[in-house]
This record gives structure tokens, sequence and C-alpha cells, in this order.
């Protein structure tokens, strides 16, 4: 079995759920407190052992790629002022791993997403991390596929389990054998209504996938909007026995949700050592006012 080292993140989504703030910056750098949610993915694929990141961007997404850029004269002014900490704070984001970056000319799915980076991943396994979704770093993320991908060979979808209302909002994977380990999926179907779903077990955007997977997305047609889903190719791995689901313990933050977002902002606030205790007092008279 062949070791982990890349990642992808596709990043090339629009962000209308955002607009106005996502005219003209990308979705990925809108801040939780002040580090873009991009960052977090990434930091998470490090720590997980990922050496090299495969990002997919599109039209607009310069600030991407700069914010994991040197920034020359940014350096050299904080340096000329004297602002060790910053210029570290800075530098360190630059060095967490080695960048690539793929274009995807059109929006045409996250299928096709992951297909544009067919050449940068190469005949390896690979993760993919979605931008929406954070985990909090305290506890196991991609780790948890990780482990499950080196016990069973397989390709892996990371899943939670979500209320009977959500089901529609996901792609859903046949239910557990109760162990609370990873299982094979048999089924795996995109936003299901409520009754047609075959669990209640939703993918929340990490998988460890294996390079077949490529070949199936080369294969499929185009579904609704002409675009290519990564769940149609998932579903031949099903099909095929090579796809486990592996739940994963951490706490989800769903930054693609407005009223997720501001809650995750408020709770990584909480977390900071800096920040805790005067925002922790500022919300407790907020709260009074109402």
């Amino acid at each position: 079995m062949k070791t982990l080292r890349k990642a992808v993140i596709p990043v090339a989504g629009l962000g209308t759920r955002f607009l106005p703030a996502t005219k003209a910056q990308p979705k990925e750098m809108l801040p939780l407190v002040d580090t873009p949610v991009i960052q977090y993915v990434v930091e998470e694929a490090i720590r997980a052992g990922i050496e090299s990141i495969v990002l997919v961007t599109g039209r607009g997404k310069g600030a991407i790629e700069n914010h994991f850029d040197v920034a020359y004269e940014l350096e050299d002014t904080l340096r000329r002022r004297g602002k060790q900490e910053d210029l570290d704070l800075v530098r360190d984001i630059t060095h967490l791993a080695q960048f690539a970056y793929v274009r995807q000319g059109e929006p045409l799915g996250l299928g096709h997403a992951v297909l544009c980076a067919r050449h940068a991943v190469g005949d390896e396994p690979f993760a993919l991390l979605l931008g929406d979704d954070v985990f909090d770093e305290r506890d196991s993320a991609l780790e948890s596929l990780i482990t499950a991908y080196q016990a069973t060979g397989k390709s892996v979808v990371g899943v939670q389990e979500v209320p009977e209302e959500h089901v529609s909002r996901y792609g859903i994977v046949s239910g557990s054998s109760g162990s609370g380990t990873a299982w094979d999926v048999t089924a795996i179907v995109e936003k299901p209504r409520p009754e047609d779903a075959p669990s209640r077990w939703a993918v929340v955007g990490r998988y460890v996938l294996e390079p077949p997977v490529f070949e199936h997305l080369a294969a499929l047609q185009p579904g609704v909007g002409g675009e290519y889903q990564l769940t149609d190719a998932l579903a031949i791995l099903a099909r095929e026995g090579r796809l486990v689901a592996a739940p994963i313990p951490a706490r989800r933050y769903d930054t693609g949700n407005k009223l997720d977002y501001l809650k995750a902002n408020v709770e990584f606030a909480l977390k900071r050592e800096d920040l805790r205790s005067d925002f922790a007092a500022y919300l407790k008279d907020l709260v009074k006012g109402f």
C-alpha cells in the first residue's frame, strides 16, 4: 500500500451563498477570526501527514495563491519595523507544504474539479478535502480516514450522522454495522429525499481516494446542470466493493452556511487565549440586551 502524501483541495467555486462578500474575493479566504478558512483546511491536511497540496483553482482565485506564496514587500516592511512575530507568522504560511495549482476552466462540478487534478496527483492515493467543512483541530478528522484506508486498502469517505430533515443536503451512504469503525459502503445517494435515504450517514467533505477514481470520473456523463458528480464515481467504487465509510469524531463547522459560519467565528474566538476572556464577557453583556 502506497503512503498517502498528497491532498487535493477544490477551491474553484463561485461562493454565491456569501454574495456580496464573495463578489471580488474567494469564499475560501473568508476569515475565522483572523485566519482564512482555506488555511484551516490546509493545516488539517498537514497535521495528518500530507506533504503536497494540490489546489484546484479558477478565475478570480489569485488571492488564495498569494496567501500561500512569499510576500516580499510585506516581509520586508515587517522586517524593517522589527515586527519579528508577525514576520514569522507570514513566513510560516509559505512553508506549510509544497503547493501546486491547477485550473478548472469551467464550473462543471466537483467530479470535474477532482479530475482536473489527475496529472498533478499521478498514480497514487490522495486525500480530498472540501473547503466548506472545517473540523475542530483538537479532534481527529482526516486522520480517522487515513487510519481506515491503512486498515482496509480501500477508498474512504468521511461521514457523520445528520438529522433526518437534513439528509437532502448531503450525499448519504448505506448504514453502519454498528461497530463504530469503518464499514463497506453498498450504496451512496446524492441529496436524497428523507424517505429514500439509505441511512442518516452523510458524507462531510473528507475523502481518501485510490487512483481508479480518476478512470471512473473520466468515463462519467454530465448530470443535472451539465455537472460531473463525484458521487457517481463513488457509487461505482461502492458497487465494486472498493469503498468504505469512516465516522469522523471531530466537531464540524459548515462554513458554507451563513449561520454556521457565524457560530464558527464565535467558537473559534472563544478557543483563543488572547480573546477568550474579553470576548466571553462581551457576549454575556450582549445577550442581556436581547
